[in-house]
């Protein structure tokens, strides 16, 4: 509602904001919902605001005459008040936002708070104009249609936030190419593509697979996995010792990230969900598909995550742009401890990106280690698309 709100008046988020039931904004016996920034501040628990982005629309506003405020811009105090006339079924393909009617301009951001026609006719042109046409075509902006299409809200949420940025023209036409590619493989191509996870299901079936003293595969198995991990295409050595073959390592730490597996004195089990996806290449895929994208959304795991998944959803047989991915993550803020800003190989060893990189019907060739295949695009889509 907020961006829909923003849209409609021309604004550009550049303030903060917040709404609220049963008084104004800032009065304390109101139930406020906060924007993150006053969430951050500790305005949450001061004033027992929650965060707007936990609450629905229609869990304020549920019977025609129910009123929602809006603030906007706590210095000039944009005062919006929201009343429900009706509510109607949801055609089929309904857009999140229609524009009805309206009437006048819209005050423009920073133009001081007036919000009678003298005051608005002194900072726009024709303050009885009122663009149907122009807030029609805005409310089509990609954050409102990529909600339709059925993008993780999360995805949705990093393309608005960095929509005003340097990679924000292009992550917002990615995401939009994410809703046309297929997400599931053909039955041979997915049952070859899910190798090296279908190896370690099986081994781990039964009796599961022993691990040595160290918390290591034992050397015959790191030797058969070698075989079936397609990261450990021309890795050096013998590979039969895992603190000396990394892709083995991280790989089986994956499906632990993934859920498929567990470790219990010593030993390597199947989960629940790992002995259904044995059995089972699509439930595998899916199950993938759904631990992709981290429950943790505000950590640099999380945010790193999901923009992975957009990159490497849109670089089927390519590498994913790691330089990118980086400009993304600096762009909302993220840098060294030092000062030092992103360069691409912080995120190398995430397990999105680990899992991504060995679902492939073919080794990655040698030293490449952020390339993704058809497949691995193909579950990115899967991980990303509701």
């Amino acid at each position: 509602m907020h961006r829909v709100l923003q849209v409609a008046y021309g604004w550009t988020e550049s303030h903060l904001h917040r709404f609220s039931l049963g008084g104004h904004p800032f009065d304390p016996s109101s139930q406020l919902f906060l924007c993150p920034y006053d969430v951050e501040e500790g305005e949450e628990a001061d004033d027992g605001g929650i965060p707007a982005s936990d609450v629905r629309l229609d869990q304020t506003l549920q019977e025609p005459g129910d009123v929602l405020h809006y603030l906007y811009d706590y210095g000039d105090s944009w005062e919006l008040d929201l009343r429900l006339d009706e509510v109607l079924a949801a055609e089929p393909g309904a857009p999140s936002a229609t524009l009805v009617d309206g009437r006048r301009a819209a005050p423009p951001e920073d133009s001081g708070g007036g919000t009678d026609r003298a005051s608005i006719s002194l900072v726009v042109d024709d303050p009885d104009r009122f663009d149907h046409e122009g807030i029609s075509q805005a409310l089509r902006a990609p954050y409102l249609v990529l909600h339709e299409l059925g993008i993780h809200p999360r995805l949705v949420g990093l393309v608005d936030r960095l929509r005003y940025t340097r990679v924000g023209e292009d992550l917002a036409r990615r995401t939009l190419a994410l809703v046309s590619e297929p997400t599931e493989p053909d039955g041979e191509q997915l049952v070859a593509a899910l190798a090296a996870h279908r190896w370690f299901l099986d081994r781990a079936h039964g009796h599961g697979i022993e691990l040595t003293s160290a918390g290591y595969l034992r050397p015959a198995d790191v030797e058969a996995a070698s075989q079936v991990v397609p990261a450990m295409a021309g890795w050096i050595g013998k590979n039969n010792r895992e603190n000396q073959a990394a892709p083995p390592l991280e790989f089986r730490e994956s499906l632990r990230a993934t859920g498929l597996l567990r470790k219990d004195k010593g030993t390597l089990l199947l989960t629940r969900a790992g002995t259904a996806a044995r059995r089972d290449p699509v439930t595998l895929w899916r199950h993938l598909a759904a631990r992709l994208v981290p429950t943790n959304p505000d950590t640099f795991e999380g945010v790193a995550s999901v923009l992975l998944l957009a990159y490497a959803g849109t670089s089927a047989d390519a590498p994913v742009p790691s330089e990118i991915v980086a400009a993304a993550l600096s762009e909302l803020g993220w840098q060294h401890r030092d000062g030092r800003p992103l360069q691409g190989y912080e995120f190398h060893r995430l397990s999105v990106l680990t899992t991504l990189v060995n679902v492939s019907v073919r080794a990655a060739a040698v030293g490449d280690r952020i390339s993704v295949s058809p497949a691995a695009a193909a579950l990115a889509r899967a991980a990303l698309r509701r």
